[in-house]
């Protein structure tokens, strides 16, 4: 995609993004010592309600989730611009051995969501200062339960759409696989859907001494992940891709039980609806399939957590021109293919034209940097300074 134009982007902007500098790296660390996961994270939006209070913003939080939102209205007519940041933690120990890392046991900020927020409240001070010069109206969300909680369609069930009325959304992701300082996207399809889905298998338990008496539960669950994985090479079809994977399988009570139930859980993702359909079906025919053949049943249940997530063409053009005028054609990119990883800001951009960018923070001299959702995961904390800068600049440009 080429940049049709370059938007006007105030001068000034980084240097103001790196007087509050400190703000945001003191709250980013605040909020990576102690993750939370899923909708309620008290903790975490104290933190960021602390970090705006001085700003006097209106500022409504959320009734079903620990959500915050900020409404910044400019001097000049404009248009309402939309900015987002995802702000809960992974069910994952920490060994990143930061210094400020988790005191949370099984809870970390393994994909950034503490910077993304500590950017936008950055983003917030910057914005507050330029209100007069503001040329419409910026809204700040702050949305808990990305990962695999519905916390977006929760805030829209909310009325944040009817209460703000978008003309546009952008969200930062960050990524420390991609160079520190540097801004990537694409137009249409970015990221792939996302859906979960839960395996029961069942059948007689016994005593381990007297095996034919029982059914083979824990033999039909691991031959389940065997097959599914063996399938999915040869049923995925180029034209339409997706990925299954079976993440985790709970089983058994002790060594002398011959179990009787299995739980194993997964993931489907896919690229567009046809994928996403072949998908589906073909884990409910191995599970039900191989099952079956060692005597047993299985049930199969499944929970949709993200659309794909499509970038408007013209909004991506107006972003990633933005980032140019802020930062130099040298340090933004066009991604060539979407990912598979998935994004719930993709309900959002199903009704608001918009864009998902990412933001690189490759921590210096990592080789290879350790990727999101991993336990070792680190970033580069000066990378956060052009963050803060481009998300003022998607509402000021």
């Amino acid at each position: 995609m080429s940049i049709l134009s370059v938007p006007s982007v105030p001068g000034n902007l980084i240097q103001e993004a790196s007087e509050v500098h400190e703000l945001v790296i003191g709250l980013r660390r605040a909020v990576h010592r102690r993750p939370e996961v899923g909708l309620t994270l008290p903790a975490t939006q104290a933190a960021v309600l602390q970090a705006l209070a001085p700003l006097g913003l209106t500022t409504t939080t959320g009734r079903s989730c620990s959500s915050v939102v900020v409404r910044i209205e400019g001097a000049l007519p404009g248009p309402t611009t939309l900015l987002r940041a995802d702000m809960d933690a992974l069910p994952i120990t920490e060994r990143s051995g930061e210094p400020y890392a988790s005191t949370v046991p099984g809870a970390m900020h393994a994909c950034g969501h503490d910077a993304h927020t500590a950017m936008l409240a950055g983003a917030a001070h910057v914005l507050a200062r330029r209100r007069e010069r503001l040329a419409g109206t910026a809204v700040l969300v702050f949305q808990p339960g990305e990962e695999g909680y519905g916390g977006c369609l929760a805030m829209l069930g909310e009325g944040l759409l009817d209460d703000h009325s978008p003309d546009r959304a952008f969200a930062l992701h960050q990524s420390p696989t991609l160079a520190s300082g540097h801004v990537a996207g694409r137009p249409g399809r970015l990221l792939a859907s996302s859906d979960q889905f839960t395996v029961t298998v069942t059948g007689r338990g016994g005593h381990a001494s007297r095996p034919h008496e029982a059914d083979d539960v824990l033999g039909a669950a691991t031959a389940f992940v065997q097959t599914l994985h063996a399938r999915v090479t040869r049923a995925a079809d180029p034209a339409h891709p997706w990925q299954v994977a079976v993440s985790t399988c709970h089983a058994g009570t002790a060594p002398g039980v011959v179990a009787d139930r299995a739980v194993l859980e997964g993931g489907v993702r896919a690229m567009d609806a046809t994928g996403r359909e072949r998908a589906m079906a073909l884990v409910r025919h191995v599970a039900e399939g191989v099952a079956s053949a060692h005597g047993c049943a299985a049930d199969v249940t499944w929970s949709p957590v993200a659309p794909p997530t499509v970038n408007d063409p013209d909004q991506t053009s107006f972003a990633l021109g933005t980032a140019t005028a802020l930062i130099g054609a040298d340090r933004v990119h066009t991604l060539e293919r979407p990912a598979f990883a998935s994004e719930d800001f993709g309900h959002i951009l199903a009704k608001v034209p918009g864009a998902l960018l990412q933001l690189g923070t490759r921590p210096p001299g990592a080789e290879p940097p350790a990727p999101n959702h991993s336990p070792l995961m680190r970033l580069d904390e000066d990378a956060l300074t052009v963050g803060v800068a481009l998300y003022a600049a998607l509402a000021l440009a």
